[in-house]
């Protein structure tokens, strides 16, 4: 092969290109049938070592562009290798089964997160002995059902964690009348094949799953061109049934939260933390709102430190 093809095939192969002092890689792996779409962030200055890494997972509807993007430049500027992923039937990745899409399923979310973490144990660049789990919002529920009991991950970190049980899914979607409504929202557009509405929209609108405005509506900030904007209908029943509030018990690592009274649904991080028995630390930020936590550089820094420093004392070890 002459030098050109093989610089390009390296190219193809590697996909890698440098942003502010971090390399990133792009990658596919495969779960259940479909083709997942990632991306590895490395240190551009390294040494040959492999580094611990931090597998990075986003809020509902996300892709990881999004906030995941943010942590995992973070965690790579920390000296960490950091790994992020659109989740399958968002994204550039691959479809659930009978080619459903933006369906919020605890259950697939939670699959693919291992999937990932298995995958990303096999770089050279990976030491696979110290991989961690950072899961925001929605997703800290699936990271720590994804961890738990896992014998590749050390340590979890969730940051700004939405963490529910059933008590807090009434108060959130218009109590049990309410809660029964959307179960049969649901149902029916399963049925239907799903039922595809916009994610976000401005405030009052009607139709709309978020009709609130703010970051994800927001074209400087979470409506980037890469943002599918989707909800199907067909995943309320199994979002609403998903409880992760309630069972603290399950999650062997030590753990590490950051979180504010002023973001979402705290007493579920109150509920969470009561119930675990293991090694916690907890950082709370003040007047720190939800979708701040997302992209807000002061705050996203403040997070980003709390939980390197919980994954760096788990390298140490």
């Amino acid at each position: 092969m002459n030098t050109l093809a093989m610089n390009t095939a390296a190219a193809l192969m590697a996909s890698t290109a440098a942003v502010a002092q971090v390399e990133t890689r792009t990658v596919t792996f495969e779960n259940e049938g479909a083709t997942l779409s990632g991306t590895l962030y490395l240190p551009e200055e390294r040494g040959a070592e492999p580094l611990p890494t931090v597998v990075v997972t986003g809020a509902w509807t996300s892709v990881q562009e999004q906030m995941p993007a943010n942590y995992a430049r973070e965690m790579a500027e920390r000296g960490f290798a950091a790994f992020t992923f659109d989740f399958r039937g968002w994204g550039k990745s691959g479809d659930l089964p009978n080619n459903v899409r933006f369906v919020e399923s605890p259950e697939a979310k939670t699959s693919d997160i291992q999937a990932a973490i298995a995958f990303v144990a096999t770089f050279p660049e990976v030491d696979a002995d110290h991989i961690n789990g950072l899961g925001i919002c929605a997703s800290a529920g699936y990271m720590v059902d994804a961890v738990s009991g896992n014998p590749l991950v050390q340590r979890v970190g969730l940051v700004a964690p939405w963490l529910q049980n059933a008590e807090i899914v009434e108060a959130v979607y218009g109590g049990a009348e309410g809660v029964a409504g959307l179960i049969e929202v649901s149902r029916a557009a399963e049925a239907a094949g799903g039922q595809i509405i916009p994610a976000a929209g401005p405030e009052g609108a009607e139709g709309v799953l978020m009709p609130i405005g703010g970051y994800y509506y927001e074209a400087d900030r979470g409506a980037i061109p890469e943002y599918d904007d989707k909800w199907n209908n067909a995943g309320w029943e199994g979002w609403l049934t998903y409880h992760p509030a309630d069972n603290p018990q399950r999650l062997d690592k030590p753990l590490a939260i950051v979180h504010s009274e002023s973001a979402a649904i705290p007493q579920g991080v109150q509920t969470f933390l009561a119930g675990f028995a293991g090694e916690a630390t907890a950082q709370w930020l003040e007047d720190v709102t939800q979708f701040d936590f997302y992209d807000d550089p002061e705050n996203v820094t403040n997070a980003a430190d709390t939980v390197a420093d919980h994954f760096r004392a788990g390298s140490s070890n």
